[in-house]
């Protein structure tokens, strides 16, 4: 399973994702699951992939290989009439992106579906075009896409449940792109503890508006002392909050034990 968040805020972006891919009693890998494409230095953008690993990768690969060619022009072959170099709007980006997805899907969809392999993928597609504001992105896997709005500035693609409260209270387009990258991480922890089939490594890119570049790119492995000092502190957090909360009428005011110690999340 696959965990993947972004916020457009009104400073720029935050994209974030785990690259825990397959669980099981005998069997976990990770692979990375955010992608930043700088094709030119006008424009920036950053996809998070979630679903079947074969499609998100061949679809990773078209994207770079239509790049390439528009790059680098061959007379002998067809240039892409459209890629992330040529389009003039960031929905017009999201548009490809689900196409070049739903073109893989086609191809490959009626075998693995024979043997019932899902074939479907999913995208979230942050990035900027100079001249025109940041903006976000999730692309479903029938091609089509819907955008984040300052009513509600973030998209999650994957196991959502479990991380979105965090964001729910938190996020507003005000946030700052640090607090923006702590609310995700916290949210990726908190779907971790819910849910074994989301883990580290987590991936966090900051990109800030007008940059065309990410300002800072983090890996947090499941052994780091970053991650282990947000873990606890977030933790010790949430139950304070909650021994905090006001007391039933009939209890005393000392009725209220300490907050227990923390137990160790799932990595």
């Amino acid at each position: 399973m696959t965990y993947c968040v972004g916020l457009c805020l009104d400073q720029g972006l935050v994209m974030a994702s785990d690259s825990r891919t397959n669980a099981g009693v005998d069997y976990i890998s990770s692979f990375s699951k955010l992608h930043i494409f700088q094709p030119a230095p006008d424009r920036l953008f950053v996809l998070l992939a979630a679903g079947n690993l074969a499609t998100t990768q061949e679809v990773l690969h078209r994207i770079r290989r239509d790049l390439d060619q528009a790059l680098n022009p061959d007379p002998s072959r067809v240039a892409p009439s459209q890629t992330l170099l040529n389009v003039a709007y960031l929905f017009e980006a999201a548009t490809y992106v689900g196409q070049v997805s739903l073109a893989v899907q086609n191809e490959h969809g009626p075998a693995l579906r024979q043997v019932g392999a899902g074939v479907e993928a999913t995208f979230l597609l942050g990035g900027q075009i100079a001249g025109q504001p940041p903006g976000l992105y999730l692309i479903y896997p029938q091609g089509n896409w819907m955008t984040a709005t300052p009513e509600t500035p973030f998209l999650q693609i994957g196991e959502s449940k479990y991380g979105k409260p965090a964001l729910d209270h938190i996020v507003h387009p005000g946030l700052s792109l640090e607090d923006g990258a702590r609310v995700c991480l916290v949210s990726l922890v908190g779907t971790a503890r819910s849910n074994l089939t989301v883990g580290p490594p987590y991936e966090v890119a900051i990109c800030p508006r007008d940059l065309f570049a990410p300002s800072s790119r983090l890996r947090l492995e499941a052994d780091s002392e970053e991650l282990r000092e947000l873990t606890q502190s977030w933790g010790e957090r949430f139950r304070e909050a909650f021994y905090g909360l006001p007391r039933f009428p009939w209890e005393q005011p000392g009725d209220a034990p300490p907050p227990p110690p923390d137990s160790p999340a799932p990595t």
